[in-house]
């Protein structure tokens, strides 16, 4: 896989797609220093595409940042 190649899941839709890419979002080990709400709070993100996101990760052992405490 070259360097401008994506590896997020296939699965997402094309909403989701658009809202990771628009923040910059092109590869999974990006998620891992961003929150989920973070990344939920993107137009176009939804609960399926949270989890595609969320199995992908696992599947490489990571995870998304912990959330910030207040």
């Amino acid at each position: 896989m070259s360097q401008s190649e994506s590896n997020l899941p296939t699965g997402l839709s094309q909403p989701a797609q658009r809202a990771l890419a628009g923040a910059g979002f092109s590869h999974l080990e990006q998620l891992t220093r961003v929150s989920e709400p973070e990344i939920l709070a993107l137009h176009g993100m939804g609960p399926k595409a949270m989890q595609l996101l969320r199995e992908a990760l696992a599947e490489k052992g990571w995870s998304f940042a912990a959330t910030p405490a207040r």
